[in-house]
């Protein structure tokens, strides 16, 4: 009797064993594979939707979102979103570590994380996730980020951020954004009008870049300067240096 309960309860951690195994390999099959195996499939793939799309087409009915290839879009725009939220775009390798820096000494006094996300972040995080502010997001964005930084190149990178950015209400990516304010494809942006866009970008359900009031019509300046500079510099280089 004693060498039965014995043997059962072997059985029982011998299961228990198991059961947490398979359970640590889900868990690590969903944190490292699926996302890899994403990142892979969307370096060659337009994504269909993302979770943002979503959250807008439950709100509000309906999304209007065109994929067009970074060919198809101004060289202005990518200047202007570069000039504006990452002028280390193409020398770091997803993470600028000076403006993270500086977001922390701001919110040093809070709890929340505001700033210092790059292109490549933001790209993560549009692609992937819900727009909160958690802590938690960001571990997982940072991750993504790696991952895109590692299997993507800098192209596909800003041509996969302007495609699935949100531009205004509703509307999602380059092409409805230009078409909506401008009434023209994105490939025929001015530098003024893209600077517009860019500057509306991170609050765009409050801002308009077709009739921009006193703030975007000040800042869209300020933008369009730094725009001259990415050109002169070259540090749209990494976008552009392999298709001339």
């Amino acid at each position: 009797m004693a060498y039965a309960q014995v043997l059962r309860r072997s059985t029982s951690r011998r299961s228990l064993g198991s059961w947490v195994r398979r359970l640590f390999l889900t868990l690590l099959g969903v944190v490292f594979v699926v996302p890899a195996g994403l990142v892979l499939l969307f370096r060659f793939v337009p994504p269909p939707i993302t979770p943002l799309m979503v959250e807008r087409w439950i709100d509000g009915g309906g999304i209007t979102q065109h994929w067009t290839p970074l060919a198809g879009i101004s060289p202005n725009l990518v200047r202007a979103v570069i000039a504006s939220e990452d002028t280390k775009f193409c020398s770091h390798h997803g993470f600028d570590w000076d403006a993270i820096d500086r977001a922390l000494a701001e919110d040093a006094e809070g709890d929340r994380l505001r700033g210092g996300s790059t292109i490549s972040q933001q790209t993560a995080k549009n692609l992937f996730l819900t727009p909160d502010r958690s802590w938690t997001r960001k571990g997982i964005e940072a991750w993504l980020t790696v991952l895109i930084e590692a299997f993507w190149p800098k192209r596909r990178i800003v041509e996969t951020y302007l495609n699935i950015a949100e531009w205004g209400p509703q509307r999602f990516g380059a092409e409805a954004a230009a078409r909506t304010e401008f009434r023209k494809p994105a490939s025929a942006l001015s530098v003024s009008e893209a600077a517009r866009l860019a500057t509306v970008l991170p609050n765009p359900r409050r801002y308009r870049a077709g009739k921009p009031g006193p703030y975007v019509a000040r800042q869209s300046q300020v933008v369009a300067a730094r725009m001259a500079v990415v050109r002169r510099d070259r540090l749209d280089a990494c976008v552009y240096d392999n298709s001339r």
